[in-house]
């Protein structure tokens, strides 16, 4: 033979070797027999001796596999089966492991970190299934939403063992299968999004079969034949295969007052006239909404039209209790006590803000900045509200409504920046009208020595949020997401710290400069 063939034949007994070899299987994995009779052969192949046989049904243990063969071993037998002719064990042995909340209140987040959005709560007994884990994080499903909690809040147990068709089933028993509102009115829309078209209003303590669970949206049968989806936070996911309690017949709406000395309107628009005014915590009847606004009836049996961003059908995470009117008191230098100061992380929900150079949702940190700033100035003695506590969309209308609703001291919106030029960097503070350039010009001050960024200064804009103010407001950009080394440092841990120290320090500054 020529040294080329022998080249030859060599490479060929080495490629039918190393690629003929059986490979092994992990520990303990099964099939099931799905054939009358199945022969069991001495190796890998129709051509090798038969050693015995197994029935349709019986399970056994695979070892290796070469090819399209198994190497099998049972109670009785050892040896090789043709793998066309089994299935998979579906009854193998799995370990589910439940946690269990022993606490009132603990947060589930959407992310393993305290700065992430607050998807759903729970209570002290309640139960969730854990499926995965990172550091001190436990990654749960609860009540059909998938989120993270702080394992120093949870005892860990393991559910009995169950087969993987017995799991599947048990799975499938425990998805919540109706809603039951918790909220007064709440919007059902047509898609699974804030933004979408509004199809039907339900009310406080109705129960909606549930057709679908998407992330945090739910769709529920509304009768007729039609189904719309709502916002889990607003209501209690159960395992209760209820029917919709809701009447065919159309529901009475109703929307609450936010503000004192509210306009009612003759016809749909802020020109036109106005018929009375109510005051905040008064509840009106819907006729019919028309765009942005709501036809109500009123006490004396006329009708009229009120605008949708002063009133709530609290389907929105808005405080919504009567104010009372202030007293004024005398404070205590270097204390924020007897003020009221509402924070207005900026965007959430379908409204993201800006994304970084790097990836960065300006939604999240606005959201863990106002956070942290609550806690300063609470510690310091003030009423802190928050327009939005978690990644949900509040108009800015409606913003602005609650710094009037509560006669807020100091409303402060926080944003971070963006620019075409990546080069730009630092932070700036906005102002719209005369009356608040002093409070601008106060934090503005703090922030520049607290933190190492380039301070823009004070400027004039028109945001709505200012302009429609009342309230003494300023909006804050706490530098520029659009250049990635400022983006790398105004996302740390350490410069929320220095802003918020900065924002209370210009805060403290203009009050104790404004004693009456």
């Amino acid at each position: 033979m020529k040294k080329t063939g022998k080249w030859i034949l060599a490479f060929i007994l080495l490629f039918t070797f190393v690629f003929d070899m059986p490979r092994t299987y992990a520990q303990a994995e099964t099939v099931v027999v799905d054939t009358e009779s199945l022969h069991i052969r001495s190796g890998p192949g129709l051509t090798h001796r038969v050693t015995g046989s197994l029935k349709n049904g019986e399970r056994v243990n695979v070892l290796a596999a070469s090819g399209d063969w198994l190497q099998i071993q049972s109670e009785h037998h050892e040896g090789w089966i043709a793998s066309w002719l089994t299935s998979s064990d579906s009854t193998a042995e799995i370990t589910v492991l439940e946690i269990l909340s022993r606490v009132d209140g603990l947060n589930v987040r959407a992310t393993p970190t305290t700065g992430s959005a607050v998807l759903a709560r729970m209570n002290a007994g309640d139960k969730a299934i854990m499926t995965g884990q990172d550091g001190q994080w436990a990654a749960i499903e609860f009540n059909g939403i998938a989120g993270w909690v702080h394992t120093d809040y949870i005892t860990e147990t393991a559910m009995p063992t169950v087969t993987q068709t017995e799991e599947k089933h048990a799975i499938t028993s425990k998805e919540p299968q109706s809603f039951t509102v918790a909220v007064n009115a709440l919007n059902v829309r047509k898609k699974a999004d804030l933004s979408s078209k509004r199809i039907a209003l339900i009310q406080q303590g109705e129960t909606y079969a549930i057709k679908e669970i998407n992330g945090n949206w739910v769709r529920i049968s509304i009768g007729g034949g039609k189904t719309g989806w709502v916002y889990s936070f607003h209501g209690t996911l159960s395992t209760n295969n209820l029917q919709s309690t809701s009447p065919d017949a159309e529901k009475t709406t109703t929307v609450t007052i936010l503000t004192n000395g509210t306009n009612l309107r003759e016809a749909p628009t802020t020109s036109s006239q106005i018929v009375t005014r109510a005051d905040a915590g008064e509840k009106l009847t819907v006729i019919k909404e028309a765009d942005d606004w709501y036809e109500v009836s009123l006490p004396s049996g006329e009708t009229a039209f009120v605008a949708n961003w002063v009133v709530s059908t609290d389907e929105e995470e808005v405080p919504l209790a009567k104010p009372t009117k202030k007293e004024k008191k005398a404070r205590v230098p270097g204390t924020l006590k007897g003020l009221t100061i509402v924070i207005d992380p900026g965007h959430g929900g379908n409204d993201k803000g800006t994304t970084g150079a790097r990836g960065t949702d300006e939604k999240g940190i606005t959201l863990q900045t106002a956070d942290l700033l609550a806690s300063k100035l609470q510690a310091a003695g003030a009423t802190v509200l928050l327009t939005r506590e978690t990644d949900t969309y509040i108009a800015l209308r409606k913003r602005v409504a609650i710094s009037h609703q509560y006669e807020a001291d100091a409303f402060i919106s926080i944003h971070y920046d963006a620019n075409p030029d990546s080069s730009i960097a630092g932070f700036t503070t906005f102002y719209t009208q005369s009356s608040q350039r002093e409070l601008a010009s106060a934090v503005n001050a703090g922030l520049g020595s607290a933190v190492s960024l380039r301070n823009r200064g004070t400027q004039p804009a028109d945001y709505l949020v200012l302009r429609e103010n009342k309230q003494n407001a300023i909006l804050i950009e706490l530098g520029f997401l659009s250049n990635p080394a400022e983006e790398r440092a105004i996302t740390t841990d350490i410069f929320r710290e220095q802003a918020t120290h900065g924002i209370y320090k210009g805060l403290l500054d203009y009050f104790n400069s404004n004693l009456e």
